[in-house]
């Protein structure tokens, strides 16, 4: 801001950004960078760590607002939110890539209620939702556990924003009972066995929840498998009309983000699917502010050499010709290729004008291995798997989640609940 000076009111904004800053809940990702230290706000910690990246969006707007306050700002800020979020855009790519969504959410602030409520992570998640501005937590859980984990973690008193319900003693809870019943009636279920897990399932209490409108979207699965909290939630939820249910696995860092898809549903999905597939997270990165450039991978570049798989590729690119689509796509190709501008223009035929951003699976055995081992060896971060198709918002987290991926999870199932209200 050019400031003329550096006065006191500017040393003490700094003083109290700090000492706020000691009083918040710890990211799993700083703790673990101190040796797996747990730090709480207390004797042995009353001010922030010198390597917690948030320090970079806490500090400097609280003494640049200082600056503006006290008249020596030669060149004020004109939006001091959006500073803030430039600056936590410079140490995470995430934030930066996913802001628009995030400021769409923070303007129509949700309803998401978390599954597993009673886990520390989960409840340190729901709090950080609330604080960032997303919207309304809701904790599913027995409250004397719930509070109990509160204290443990050093948020009591912070629990503005964030409701606890115990689905055994829940007003709603007939009314779940009765949907799911009506649902699985003709599948075996009796009412008593409906009744059960009603009160101990706590995705499936989530998911009646959110079909009756009680909540927007509901984030979970960091107690269970990916596919056992999936087919809890889809005894409650169906797929959205004429689209098909997968997860796209988002990776972002060095300078670009790449959707993978799918990574968790299909196991080796027809042409027909490989096309939905292209077309639906085509959409997803263009909600997500990208332009899609869609391959569609094979182990070989176009048909060399051929087999069964290579096929169901090519195929799936004949059926995204006849649909006309209104993206680039190509493939059968390599990954390499895909990725590497250098490389293509070794197939100066190919349709994408430069290097994929879409890049959609064979299979799933080797999209949910390539998904894992970005995860564990790449330098870029992931998020994901995002899942999509369902007709009401759901995504569910892995089993090693930390808090800000909870986060950034529940976000996105926010932010397709905007898009399910506006579009049906």
């Amino acid at each position: 801001m050019r400031a003329s000076t550096i006065n006191d009111q500017m040393k003490i904004a700094a003083v109290h950004a700090l000492a706020d800053l000691a009083r918040e809940d710890v990211p799993d990702e700083v703790d673990a960078a101190y040796s797996g230290r747990r730090l709480r706000f207390g004797p042995e910690y009353i001010i922030p760590v010198p390597f917690d990246p948030r320090l970079i969006s806490a500090v400097p707007p609280a003494v640049a607002k200082a600056a503006m306050e006290s008249g020596v700002a030669r060149k004020p800020l004109p939006d001091l939110n959006r500073y803030t979020r430039d600056l936590s855009a410079r140490l995470d790519p995430t934030a930066g890539s996913l802001r628009p969504l995030f400021d769409e959410v923070r303007a129509n602030p949700r309803r998401i209620v978390f599954a597993e409520g009673e886990e520390e992570k989960t409840i340190r998640a729901a709090v950080a939702f609330h604080n960032a501005g997303y919207g309304t937590a809701i904790l599913l859980g027995r409250e004397e556990k719930v509070k109990a984990a509160l204290e443990e973690a050093g948020l009591v008193g912070r629990t503005e924003g964030i409701e606890i319900i115990n689905a055994r003693l829940s007003t709603r809870l007939k009314l779940y009972t009765d949907m799911l019943y009506a649902r699985m009636q003709r599948k075996g279920m009796l009412y008593r066995d409906a009744q059960r897990q009603m009160n101990q399932q706590r995705n499936v209490f989530a998911a009646a929840m959110v079909m009756a409108g009680d909540a927007d979207g509901l984030v979970t699965g960091l107690t269970r498998g990916y596919y056992q909290a999936f087919d809890d939630v889809a005894t409650m939820i169906d797929p959205r009309p004429g689209e098909l249910v997968f997860g796209t696995t988002m990776i972002v860092g060095h300078g670009r983000t790449v959707f993978m898809a799918d990574t968790v549903v299909h196991e080796t999905p027809t042409s027909e699917q490989l096309a939905d597939i292209a077309q639906q997270a085509a959409s997803l990165a263009r909600r997500m502010g990208h332009t899609p450039r869609v391959a569609l991978l094979s182990y070989a570049n176009f048909g060399n050499p051929s087999n069964l798989n290579s096929t169901r590729v090519h195929e799936a690119v004949q059926i995204l010709d006849q649909r006309k689509v209104p993206f680039e796509y190509d493939g059968e190709i390599a990954a390499d290729v895909a990725l590497d501008p250098e490389l293509l223009k070794l197939y100066p035929f190919c349709r994408l004008t430069g290097p994929a951003n879409v890049l959609v699976m064979p299979g799933l055995y080797s999209a949910n291995i390539a998904a894992k081992l970005m995860q564990k060896l790449g330098g870029g971060t992931i998020v994901g798997p995002v899942l999509t198709g369902l007709a009401k918002p759901v995504q569910i987290t892995s089993m090693d989640s930390t808090v800000s991926d909870i986060v950034t999870m529940a976000a996105l199932a926010g932010h397709d609940s905007l898009r399910t209200s506006r579009y049906g």
